[in-house]
């Protein structure tokens, strides 16, 4: 976990990009940290203090204003000691505490409210763009892979195989992913419930199921594999959440968040009497107060879990836009290039061929993203937040650079 809340990181990088000279813009700032379009809504969010930036992000924005990572941070945790030391500063007077009370509640309301807000923008964001790259180049990719007889089966994962080699989780994961699609494209020439690529969900949770639960070279379950640099653990993160449970992946999961992040306010339910009345005793005071305590110490408590589900949507977004774009590009040319019907892997040559496995390995990091199980991120606790939030960089960077390298 931070050792400065994102109120405190937020203030110390709106003060430093208003004391540059001439003072920095939010839009000018998101650019230098290279945050593309609409970046300076995600400055805006960080000044505001509802999300605090990731470590990749924070270290443009220090660079952009003429700081270290490490003097941010520093700034961070002076100023958010400073901040705790005045909340904990008690109005001697009962009116005093009542207003104080107040508005306390009130900004706790609020903040719920604008983390629903981001997270209803991202996730519908990330939703359109899943459905496009859905469409436009993992359907049509399929469409076009049952009609080439004789492809080669990609290599599953083999347990001792993977010791030696000492392959991440992630690249473990994009395999197991690629080999799983290749199964159900030949299920589906075979008349399988997976032929309907443009059936929608249940056809990509048969993609899925096909490349999680099916069979090692081992003959162990993919998702089951041991005693490598995959774990349980890892693994069930990357694909055994919300779609082996009949969802979409983030697509599906990203409906159930807006709702999750307003937990907090829960606690507050029992308050709204109290805070409606012009007058109350000290004792209906002190109950009050508690209540905002514990609804205040719930967002602090979520905000990393937050912090890092708004990063994990928002790169598995950029990724998704570049497969859309530069995927569906080179998708059609290969389709151009594509011999008459019928197709069988020989007639495809060497280029074919070459490109054929290269868009069955952007598939699987396609899967891999989508499978991701945020949902577990904000209710998760700090130490393995901390390790899910590792697991979820390492895929993400993975599908990135691979992503990128092949289309």
């Amino acid at each position: 976990m931070n050792e400065f809340s994102a109120e405190a990181m937020g203030l110390v990088i709106r003060e430093l990009r208003q004391t540059q000279k001439p003072p920095m813009t939010q839009d000018e700032l998101a650019k230098r940290a290279e945050y593309g379009k609409g970046g300076s809504v995600s400055i805006s969010r960080i000044e505001s203090g509802l999300i605090s930036p990731g470590t990749s992000r924070l270290d443009a924005i220090a660079l952009a204003l003429g700081q270290t990572p490490e003097q941010l941070k520093q700034r961070a945790r002076t100023r958010t000691s400073a901040l705790a030391d005045q909340r904990g500063t008690r109005p001697a007077r009962l009116r005093d505490q009542v207003a104080e009370t107040k508005m306390r509640h009130a900004k706790i309301n609020d903040k719920v409210a604008q983390r629903a807000k981001i997270t209803q923008e991202v996730g519908e964001r990330f939703n359109s763009v899943h459905d496009e790259v859905w469409d436009e180049f993992f359907v049509k990719f399929v469409e076009l892979a049952q009609g080439i007889s004789g492809a080669p089966e990609p290599d599953r994962p083999n347990e001792k195989q993977l010791e030696r080699t000492n392959q991440t989780p992630a690249a473990i994961h994009v395999r197991a992913m690629s080999a799983g699609i290749a199964t159900a494209i030949r299920g589906a020439a075979a008349g399988s419930v997976a032929g309907a690529a443009a059936g929608g969900a249940a056809a990509y949770g048969a993609f899925s199921a096909a490349a999680m639960f099916g069979s090692a070279s081992t003959g162990a379950a993919i998702s089951s594999l041991t005693g490598v640099a995959a774990t349980n653990a890892t693994l069930a993160l990357l694909g055994g959440g919300t779609l082996a449970a009949g969802g979409a992946g983030m697509a599906g999961g990203t409906l159930l968040l807006t709702g999750m992040v307003a937990a907090p306010a829960a606690a507050l339910a029992a308050a709204g009497f109290y805070i409606l009345r012009q007058r109350r005793s000290k004792k209906e005071e002190e109950r009050l107060r508690a209540e905002v305590q514990t609804a205040e110490k719930a967002l602090a408590q979520s905000q990393h879990g937050f912090n890092v589900m708004i990063d994990v949507l928002e790169r598995a977004t950029r990724i998704m836009e570049y497969v859309s774009v530069h995927g569906t590009h080179a998708l059609v040319k290969w389709q151009k290039n594509l011999p008459p019907e019928p197709r069988t892997w020989e007639t495809l040559g060497n280029d074919g061929q070459l490109r054929y496995k290269q868009f069955l390995t952007v598939a699987g990091c396609l899967l891999s993203v989508s499978n991701i199980n945020i949902s577990v991120l904000l209710t998760a606790e700090p130490a393995p937040l901390r390790e899910m939030e590792k697991a979820i960089d390492e895929m993400l960077t993975y599908a990135d650079t691979t992503t990128q390298t092949l289309v």
